[in-house]
């Protein structure tokens, strides 16, 4: 096993030979194997131990064999106690999402106190494949399919071409002692479930059930890596990206079949699932918006419009008289001039004398009213935005300076009439909009 590990690390994982990783050891038998296989393969490492003091003395046990494997390697070692059980009840999680939360922050804390580019994590064949058969059961598209990652740019996982039996091979003909954790044969875990009870069965059916399925996954990956790259190619045609937002023609995305296969391709990396709710939009009226997590689409004539999802913002920012720059949350420079210079949609000149200070900074609300310059009357701002095409994600970024409870400037489109220079004016402020 060391020499087709050796041949695995030099053909795919190569910078694991130049530089330092971290690598997690729980002190079961697969990362205690893959500590031994990567000093015998003369790899830079320092191990990493949680003891998340969940099982009485055997969590104890279970960090001392990591400390003398540490030492008869001669490796560094890092060892933290987390108080799990506190973590879980404060944050109302199971004891996987907390072990996993606990141990990888910490993990990230080390490697960047350290400038250690790599952890190292001993998932192995067996995982992969209850991996792979928890997202089936849970409905997955071909991503769910193609499993753990070999490598991302921070994790890399040299074990998984191996299976467990293997790597227990290997550590009982090595004498490699190695620890077993009682919690992973209780079968009220899911994926505990599956190796207990559902892979052995899969096994008897066909000997060589774990290598079909590694061949099979790797035609998996191929295939999930030509849908992306060609997902990417039509992202790179139909969405436009001015920085804030995406524009995608609705007519380009009705042209695509199968519709809800290439909307899943086309928005899944912005958190979306509901698939009915995204194709419904494309019909919907203007102005009809869905949510994820993360994210807002939102339907807008002919267009869908693609943005961070931005919680609603009541907070009101004050100028006083003297402040000559605001930073946050745009960018303002306020200048007392001697007369008018010249204008654009990025600079004000407003007769200072019109002006109540502290001026306030705000977004638009419902009921917002201004007097447009160069128009006759007041004109509520939900009319101007309509008048002037205005789309709705732009329409609830919009920025307002007020000067008491009236509309200075719809910063970036209009000034108000109430607020211009006249041949009265005495004294002008020029106020610019770095956008």
């Amino acid at each position: 096993m060391l020499q087709a590990f050796k041949e695995h690390i030099e053909k795919n994982f190569p910078d694991l030979f130049v530089q330092q990783s971290l690598l997690a050891c729980s002190g079961g038998v697969d990362s205690v194997v893959l500590a031994h296989l990567c000093h015998n393969a003369g790899l830079n490492f320092s191990l990493a131990h949680c003891n998340f003091q969940l099982r009485g003395s055997e969590s104890d046990k279970d960090e001392q064999l990591v400390r003398n494997l540490a030492k008869a390697l001669d490796k560094n070692i890092h060892v933290i106690h987390f108080d799990t059980i506190g973590y879980m009840n404060k944050n109302k999680s199971t004891v996987q999402i907390a072990t996993r939360n606990l141990r990888y922050q910490w993990f990230a804390k080390i490697m960047e106190e350290n400038n250690i580019p790599t952890l190292m994590t001993a998932h192995h064949a067996d995982d992969n494949l209850e991996t792979f058969l928890i997202n089936l059961s849970r409905g997955t598209g071909i991503d769910g399919l193609t499993g753990i990652p070999e490598k991302t740019p921070t994790i890399s996982r040299p074990l998984l071409p191996f299976s467990r039996d293997e790597i227990k091979v290997y550590a009982i003909s090595k004498g490699i002692q190695w620890r077993e954790d009682g919690s992973n044969s209780e079968t009220k875990y899911l994926r505990n479930n599956i190796r207990h009870n559902i892979v052995p069965l899969l096994k008897e059916l066909h000997p060589t059930f774990l290598q079909n399925f590694k061949a099979t996954q790797k035609r998996l990956v191929a295939t999930s890596e030509i849908a992306a790259d060609h997902i990417q190619k039509i992202k790179e045609d139909i969405f436009t990206d001015d920085g804030e937002m995406v524009k995608i023609e609705i007519s380009v995305l009705k042209h695509l079949h199968p519709l809800k296969g290439y909307l899943f391709g086309l928005f899944k990396d912005y958190g979306f699932t509901e698939w009915n709710d995204v194709a419904n939009l494309l019909s919907a009226s203007s102005g009809k918006e869905i949510h994820s997590k993360t994210h807002r689409l939102v339907k807008d004539r002919e267009f869908l419009l693609l943005s961070k999802f931005l919680p609603e913002d009541e907070q009101v920012f004050t100028i006083k008289e003297n402040e000559a720059e605001v930073d946050y949350p745009i960018s303002l420079h306020f200048q007392q001039v001697s007369k008018i210079g010249e204008q654009g949609k990025n600079v004000l000149f407003v007769d200072k004398e019109t002006l109540k200070y502290p001026l306030r900074l705000r977004k638009w609300k419902k009921g917002d009213y201004f007097y447009p310059l160069g128009m006759q009357g007041k004109k509520k701002l939900s009319k101007f935005f309509k008048d002037e095409k205005v789309d709705v994600i732009s329409k609830q970024r919009q920025w307002l300076l007020c000067s008491d409870d009236k509309i200075v400037w719809v910063i970036g489109r209009r000034p108000d009439e109430r607020f211009k220079i006249t041949d009265a004016t005495n004294k002008i402020v020029k106020v610019t909009w770095a956008k």
